[in-house]
């Protein structure tokens, strides 16, 4: 009977366990290898907060903001653009879409506030 049990748990291994020794005699454990972060509900919570922001953003914001938003930080799957690109693509200046992104992204902070609430 023992033997049984022994092999059932010959293949086992531990993560404590030793799997090397460098010159120094300080060894390394499987679990120094073997990387595993725990961050599901941090990547539920982050998929969570991008949807109400972009609902928030189709909802809340003129359709002038929304596009500044949505091309200055990549809300529809593209690279987000800089400031001066935008400002090429909409055919204005590079300082008023500074103004308009300030302005959106301030009624988008109000908006998660009340949404928080």
């Amino acid at each position: 009977m023992y033997f049984r049990s022994a092999r059932k748990s010959a293949a086992d291994v531990s993560l404590s366990e030793s799997i090397e020794a460098d010159g120094a005699g300080s060894s390394l454990c499987l679990m120094d290898v073997v990387c595993f972060e725990d961050d599901m509900l941090e990547q539920i919570s982050r998929n969570e907060l991008s949807q109400t922001i972009g609902r928030l953003v189709n909802e809340i914001l003129d359709a002038r903001e929304s596009e500044i938003i949505r091309l200055r930080y990549g809300l529809d799957g593209e690279l987000p653009k800089t400031q001066h690109d935008v400002a090429e693509i909409c055919g204005i200046s590079r300082s008023y879409v500074s103004r308009i992104e300030k302005k959106a992204l301030e009624k988008l902070r109000k908006a998660l506030e009340e949404a928080g609430s």
